[in-house]
């Protein structure tokens, strides 16, 4: 596999912290170990991941990832066995999955995801059958995928403290993967069965800088274990409240908190010797698919948006209004492919890095949101394997057979002696992505409704 290309005078930046995680590979496998006997790893997610080369930092993390469609297909066993680990979590004697999709149904790509994902699952053994509370499907219903496979969506039922299909399969494990963005329906709430991720995940009550705020715990822990300064792991990042982008209610305070975080990156960058000029991410407290996103150089430009900025602002997916933003320190990408911008996205199962690809945009700069239409998808040639990270000979017989079909495929194995191993980049993609995922895990502990 080739990477990214990565000018010279950042690529020297990065694998000076490739060299610093890759000498203390045990040290930080055994605190991964470590880690996840405390805190319970949430059933799936997806990473998005800048890289600067002076700073590397996941941005964004996703609960109920799409995409499954653009990964490797050569690793679905691993997939598989990191599946059936979540979902004994769940259900210790889990024999089926009722898998809840997204109700946007004439998404061919969307259903693609949920045919791979369904492929996942019936790979590690389980009977797995599709229900929907769309209001739209009031019978069972075959749809074509985007590359011409077919799926049974079913309407979901309640019967007493139990959601079931209209022939009684009612498994004790619910997988989500729909974000809950309209809300959480009726005929999930109070239902005995295991639902994963759980509803509190979704973005009717999930937010952004709660995830942060939680990072912000395990990169400072994480940066002191190997000695770093934590910044070069972690985005700045401030909530604001009260917005009204329509009526430009709130906009003096955004401009407000947009100024002190430019000043507190160029801080930063005044003491690392960095050059390049600071900007903001502003985005969507809640919500997904890169929408309700801008990128900010200049408090003025938060002050003066236009009609149609302010509508891009205002709404997000469902419709729903925005009246909380994250202002997040920017990153930029230094990554190109085919000299188009780009960034890794990660997907995980469990405690396990399962695969991922780079998300790829021939019309944005290094300095924008590259989750917008145009993007294309190049899928990592390998998974990336979070060596050690198990505890049971299974699981390590798994993520040994990464390694050897790494070999098969002549894609070199993580080399702290060989400054340009792809091994190398992809084990500090595994190890950012899995630092996203903890802070996932600690955020669901820590805002768990009281009563569940």
């Amino acid at each position: 596999m080739k990477l990214p290309h990565i000018s010279p005078h950042h690529a020297a930046a990065l694998r000076g912290f490739e060299q610093t995680l890759l000498s203390q590979q045990s040290k930080i496998e055994a605190w991964f170990r470590s880690q996840w006997k405390t805190h319970r790893p949430p059933f799936y997610g997806s990473v998005d991941i800048r890289n600067a080369g002076y700073k590397l930092a996941a941005i964004d993390m996703n609960l109920f990832p799409g995409g499954f469609n653009n990964l490797n297909p050569h690793f679905i066993p691993l997939a598989s066995i990191a599946a059936q680990d979540a979902a004994e979590r769940a259900c210790e004697n889990a024999r089926s999955v009722l898998l809840i999709p997204e109700n946007h149904t004439r998404n061919t790509f969307y259903l693609q995801n949920v045919y791979a994902l369904t492929g996942i699952l019936r790979n590690a053994g389980f009977d797995v059958r599709i229900g929907s509370f769309n209001p739209e499907i009031r019978e069972a219903t075959e749809f074509t995928t985007a590359l011409g496979d077919t799926l049974l969506i079913e309407p979901l039922q309640r019967n007493g403290n139990r959601v079931q299909l209209a022939d009684g399969f009612s498994p004790c494990f619910v997988l989500l993967n729909n974000d809950l963005s309209g809300g959480v329906p009726d005929i999930l709430q109070g239902i005995e069965q295991s639902v994963l991720p759980p509803l509190h995940g979704g973005w009717t009550t999930r937010r952004k800088t709660a995830h942060f705020a939680a990072y912000n715990g395990v990169a400072a822990e994480f940066a002191e274990l190997i000695g770093i300064d934590p910044w070069h792991i972690n985005p700045y990042f401030e909530q604001i409240g009260g917005l009204d982008f329509q009526e430009r209610e709130g906009e003096d305070a955004l401009a407000a908190a947009v100024e002190r975080m430019l000043a507190k990156i160029q801080a930063k960058y005044n003491e690392k010797g960095i050059t390049e000029q600071p900007f903001v991410i502003v985005k969507a407290d809640a919500g997904t698919y890169g929408m309700g996103v801008m990128s900010v150089k200049s408090a003025d430009e938060v002050r003066g948006l236009n009609r149609k900025n302010r509508n891009k602002m205002a709404k997000i997916k469902e419709g729903l209004q925005v009246s909380e933003v994250i202002v997040q320190e920017g990153i930029y990408t230094h990554e190109t492919l085919h000299g188009a911008v780009c960034e890794p996205v990660v997907y995980m199962m469990d405690r396990f890095v399962i695969g991922g690809f780079f998300r790829v945009h021939e019309g944005r700069g290094n300095d924008e949101n590259l989750n917008a239409g145009g993007m294309l998808f190049v899928p990592l040639d390998e998974s990336i394997p979070s060596a050690g990270s198990a505890t049971d000979e299974e699981t390590q017989n798994a993520c040994q057979r990464v390694f050897e079909q790494w070999d098969e495929m002549g894609i070199p194995r993580p080399d702290p002696d060989n400054p340009d191993s792809v091994g190398n980049r992809l084990y500090v993609y595994g190890v950012l992505a899995r630092l996203s995922l903890l802070a996932a895990a600690v955020e669901l502990e820590q805002t768990q409704p009281a009563n569940t």
